[in-house]
């Protein structure tokens, strides 16, 4: 019989070569030289953040610090976070090997995201709050709150995927972020934000050593739980990482929705309904209806994100950055219901054998992008200036015409050219896959852009233009058949 030792042997031989001499000193050259070259610009953005804060922008600042968190600890429990690659969860991961040994790479490696993202969390905790004496003590305070936020939460996910109860305390710190968030936004906490910003060195001192020791603790319990994680635990998040590499590799991010859709759907047990009678077009349409029905917990979440351009203009966003956002969300929002015309693309022949034309089936598909996008488009609206939220109503034809777009789209072509740039080499190929779909909202809701910029007294001749160059898209979008090319 095999033993432990005996395989082992027989992985160290065939593994990869151990680290040289060379590769070490490779890899101090590399950082001394990330240091020289980045650190006077990083030393300038942070002395330029020293100075009191306007206390009006530090709570929709730490909103969307603690929605950041949470949205990261969101993607640590999607991913595993706790993983291996597909061979070895297949071959090493069932035999007698010292799991915590075997995992120990990926538990490494899952500390260092931790610490940069914990880096960049610390960074826009100082821009939040300021640092209007001890310049240095503050930047490291931040800098290492920051650390021991990320680091114990990547904790609290690895120790959720070894037992239920932890997974328990993971959604409670979820919860609890999302309730901090709200709360920052109405203004509730800036006395204590305040008292925060200004507090003295040995309460920041204090602050900091409790949150890298609870870090520590949790860190220390969760590497002690690697050998307590089930194997069908790890399997599927091996498989799920897996997929994920492989739409990567290639470079076909369509790939990683259908992943999360099969993800969702595949462990559920669907009850069966009668179909309506609806015309031909409209029942062809009904599956995404049923398919958005069927999670109400998604449209909770899309109603709730339809505040942050308003937490952005709080936190004293640019003009430009509101028009990204409420773009971007809504074109998002509105693409999020679209997966039978994405099938329709995808499988042609299918869909000709329904006897729906193609025509008239876009123009049933349309209303449901339309109805998400422009409802959506107008609490954000709303939210930023009342005046403006007629726009979002007016805008939804334009919108459900770039998601359907973005939804017919082939994959990537990488024989494209590539352009010579002077920031470097610049493929085509993903580039026009990227702005296929966008460019058709954003030509058509340039009036709401305009009226974003300029925020015009009377809004009404841009709303005009507004409807009649979104309906325009649409009815063109629709004449053209869908044709991406």
């Amino acid at each position: 019989m095999t033993t432990v030792r005996e395989v082992r042997a027989y992985v160290r031989a065939r593994g990869p070569a151990r680290t040289s001499v060379l590769d070490r000193y490779v890899t101090v050259f590399a950082l001394v030289m990330a240091i020289v070259v980045f650190g006077q610009p990083l030393s300038g953005v942070f002395a330029g953040l020293a100075g009191p804060v306007d206390p009006a922008r530090m709570g929709a600042g730490v909103a969307l610090l603690a929605l950041a968190l949470a949205g990261f600890l969101g993607a640590a429990r999607s991913a595993g976070p706790v993983l291996l690659p597909g061979p070895d969860a297949s071959w090493l991961l069932p035999s007698p090997l010292n799991r915590r040994h075997l995992l120990g790479r990926t538990a490494r490696l899952l500390g260092l995201v931790a610490v940069l993202a914990g880096l960049l969390l610390g960074a826009g905790l100082l821009a939040v709050l300021g640092a209007p004496d001890q310049l240095v003590w503050r930047v490291l305070g931040a800098l290492v709150l920051g650390v021991s936020a990320t680091v114990g939460g990547m904790a609290l996910a690895a120790l959720g995927q070894a037992a239920q109860s932890w997974q328990v305390w993971l959604t409670g710190t979820m919860a609890a972020l999302l309730v901090l968030a709200a709360v920052a936004v109405t203004g509730q906490l800036r006395t204590v934000l305040a008292i925060a910003a200004s507090a003295p060195g040995p309460a920041v001192a204090a602050a900091v050593s409790a949150a890298a020791v609870v870090s520590g603790l949790l860190a220390r319990r969760a590497w002690a739980s690697l050998d307590r994680i089930p194997t069908r635990t790890l399997v599927t998040a091996s498989t799920r990482a897996g997929h994920v590499a492989s739409a990567a590799v290639s470079l076909d991010p369509g790939a990683l929705t259908w992943i999360a859709e099969d993800n969702h759907w595949r462990a559920r047990k669907l009850t069966s309904r009668r179909w309506p009678s609806l015309p031909a077009p409209f029942a062809l349409a009904w599956h995404d209806w049923r398919r958005l029905g069927r999670r109400p917990g998604r449209l909770a979440a899309i109603a709730a994100t339809a505040a942050l351009p308003a937490v952005l203009a709080q936190a004293g966003g640019s003009p430009v950055a509101l028009g990204v956002a409420v773009l971007a969300g809504a074109l998002a929002v509105a693409s999020m219901s679209t997966s039978g015309a994405r099938r329709d693309a995808d499988n042609p022949a299918l869909a000709r054998l329904i006897g729906v034309g193609r025509r008239p089936a876009l123009a049933a598909r349309a209303a449901l992008p339309a109805l998400l996008g422009g409802a959506w488009a107008a609490l954000a609206l709303t939210g930023l200036s009342g005046e403006l939220a007629l726009f979002g109503p007016m805008a939804a034809p334009a919108l459900a015409a770039a998601a359907l777009r973005m939804a017919g789209r082939a994959p990537i072509d990488h024989s494209m050219p590539v352009i010579d740039s002077p920031g470097g080499a610049i493929p085509t190929g993903p580039l026009m896959w990227a702005a296929t779909g966008p460019d058709l909202a954003l030509l058509g809701c340039l009036p709401t852009a305009m009226a974003l910029l300029s925020q015009p007294a009377s809004p009404a001749p841009l709303l005009v233009a507004q409807a009649v160059m979104s309906t325009l898209v649409l009815v063109g979008y629709v004449w053209r058949g869908g044709r991406t090319k």
